[in-house]
């Protein structure tokens, strides 16, 4: 029995394991949007906050992460443009650009582009450089979407955040140590540890 090797470039990321075409680019970009979408129906209700806890930051920063940063600023792109034109994706079901999370969706678009980036440096390879990355990948997202929280809802700055980022920060904990172990774990099971 042989173990076949696979070929790394230097910076690649986990999508440039697949051949390279136009075909793949579409289909990453169009998968990462459709699994951006059906994360985001996990949606738990947080009492106190017109954000829910969902899958969707998590599908977010794993696609900019195994996609890099052009594919998965435009798989978040077509999440957000699709969801403003109408598909009911964003939390809970919902759709449009006027709800208090949109800011969310618009901070996981940002999000997805500096996790690829950093992936593209070897940012998902190990545990604590996917934990650094995850982390600036959540507060990325928290950068954007509890100001938007703020001025959508009338709120002020001090409770946006106490609605719109510390009930959230446990959970992102956990998706950061699921990311932990699920990216570097894929990169050594194919033989690039």
């Amino acid at each position: 029995m042989s173990t076949a090797s696979v070929s790394f470039r230097p910076g690649a990321v986990l999508a440039d394991l697949l051949p390279a075409s136009r075909v793949r680019d579409i289909a990453l970009v169009a998968g990462g949007a459709a699994l951006t979408g059906l994360a985001a129906q996990i949606a738990v209700p947080v009492p106190g906050s017109p954000v829910p806890v969902t899958g969707q930051t998590f599908a977010a920063l794993l696609v900019g992460t195994a996609f890099g940063a052009r594919r998965g600023f435009l798989a978040l792109a077509l999440y957000a443009l699709v969801g403003m034109a109408g598909v009911p994706w964003f939390a809970g079901g919902t759709s449009g650009a006027g709800g208090a999370s949109f800011g969310y969706v618009l901070g996981m678009l940002l999000a997805a582009t500096v996790v690829g980036a950093l992936a593209r440096r070897g940012a998902d390879r190990s545990v604590p450089r996917t934990a650094g990355a995850m982390i600036l990948g959540s507060a990325v997202i928290y950068a954007v979407g509890v100001p938007y929280l703020a001025l959508s809802t009338g709120m002020s700055f001090g409770a946006a955040v106490a609605a719109g980022l510390t009930p959230f920060l446990i959970g992102d904990a956990l998706k950061a140590v699921l990311a932990m172990g699920l990216l570097p774990a894929t990169w050594k099971l194919l033989g690039r540890g």
